[in-house]
């Protein structure tokens, strides 16, 4: 009889275990997600900046599963799991099954800062980035026509929480931005004085904190080079009236606080709490199944797993983990349906990098070569190219950076809301 495979989430990990399971023809794969489309994380702050459109980096569901007709879509969002029953309520209805995986990623984590998370910009999916984009070009625009020498430098001023790569790249590019593209988009800024100050803030005593110490030293000291002010030993603490406050005691007034700071996985009604660990991660077996429970599985940033020699912690949160334990449990389920034993998942670290502007980036790869400069920058846009999803985002990507890279400019920098009846 055809099992019937329900995957909640259409990240790195969701994808692959549908991509692999449905080469089995036995099995009725389904696949659940909030949106119609797959996106690419990694390249959201580009779309949020203006040098990328949404759709570059997305693809729908349904065109992705055209051709496999055992596989299927469905639009909604997890409300509860029914271990009991083999059964999950969506809000667009109920579905049974025979395994369900649970590879819906992390959400922003704001630790309990309700202020930061009602006044910040988070940076988490494309939504978030569409709304970013808008926000700050408006803060653009405002800035153009406001009088006050302290309002127009609040509008100016950016403040980056996180010094991890999405830190990192959305700071280096607001700087580069703030060179070749504010000063010749908006000649009334010029002579007023307003700079339009770079903060990037992070709690720990470096940046990149996974990356070799190499690379945090180039990152951070190309950073410096372009302006960017860099406090770390340094938490936010507090968003309130236009001043972001700090654990250092230091005041900062802006209306533009990015959050990229930390995430936290989803709790699932349904499972008891036992099933979670720290970031409320579930814990898993080296197979990927969840613990007390024989047809539940969790794979990617939502699942911990501690068996992995190399990383008794757990696995870091990277696209690599999701995709590779994706792959690996998709096979596990041919494997045990063919009464062949399953094989334990072991990550294979292809190594880290992070873009910093310019001809500019840092990349470590195991076991011990280190690159940066033009090397690094090289690598970084191949390695994103090739992960997109089809050819057609790599090639409308590839043409927006190569006019990117000759000119220094991008012309997408729109201001586009869809108007709402009330």
């Amino acid at each position: 009889m055809a099992k019937r495979i329900v995957i909640v989430g259409g990240g790195f990990a969701g994808i692959n275990v549908a991509k692999y399971a449905c080469a089995n023809r036995d099995n009725l794969v389904t696949l659940i997600d909030k949106n119609n489309y797959v996106f690419f994380p990694p390249l959201l702050y580009q779309v949020a900046t203006g040098f990328l459109e949404a759709s570059n980096i997305s693809y729908p569901f349904r065109k992705m599963f055209q051709d496999k007709p055992n596989l299927h879509f469905r639009m909604g969002e997890l409300l509860q799991i029914f271990p009991d029953q083999n059964k999950i309520l969506l809000t667009t209805g109920e579905l049974e099954y025979d395994r369900l995986i649970l590879a819906t990623g992390t959400e922003t984590n704001y630790f309990g800062m309700e202020n930061v998370q009602k006044n910040a910009i988070p940076m988490k999916t494309v939504n978030d980035a569409l709304e970013m984009r808008n926000y700050l070009l408006g803060q653009l625009e405002t800035a153009t026509i406001t009088t006050d020498p302290k309002e127009m430098e609040r509008r100016l001023t950016m403040v980056v929480a996180g010094g991890g790569p999405t830190g990192v790249e959305v700071s280096g590019m607001l700087a580069e931005m703030r060179v070749s593209v504010v000063r010749r988009d908006y000649p009334e800024l010029r002579g007023t004085g307003a700079r339009g100050r770079i903060y990037l803030v992070d709690g720990s005593g470096q940046l990149l904190s996974p990356m070799s110490k190499k690379s945090q030293e180039n990152t951070y000291k190309a950073l410096k080079k372009m302006g960017v002010e860099i406090l770390l030993n340094t938490r936010v603490t507090d968003y309130i009236d236009h001043k972001v406050h700090l654990s250092n005691g230091m005041i900062i007034e802006t209306e533009n606080l990015i959050w990229a700071a930390g995430v936290t996985s989803r709790v699932f009604p349904g499972l008891p709490e036992s099933c979670y660990s720290r970031g409320r991660r579930l814990i898993t077996d080296a197979y990927n199944k969840l613990a007390g429970f024989e047809n539940i599985y969790a794979v990617g940033d939502t699942s911990i797993m501690t068996t992995d020699e190399k990383f008794p912690d757990g696995h870091p949160q990277v696209a690599q983990v999701a995709l590779q334990q994706g792959k690996n449990l998709a096979k596990n389920f041919n494997r045990e349906d063919k009464n062949k034993p399953m094989v334990p998942f072991r990550y294979r670290d292809k190594g880290s990098m992070a873009i910093i502007g310019r001809n500019k980036a840092v990349a470590d790869i195991p076991p011990r070569l280190h690159f940066r400069g033009f090397i690094a920058w090289f690598i970084w846009v191949f390695i994103h190219l090739m992960s997109l999803i089809t050819y057609r985002n790599r090639i409308t990507t590839f043409y927006n950076w190569m006019i990117s890279y000759f000119t220094r400019d991008q012309s997408l920098r729109m201001i586009i809301r869809p108007s709402r009846k009330p």
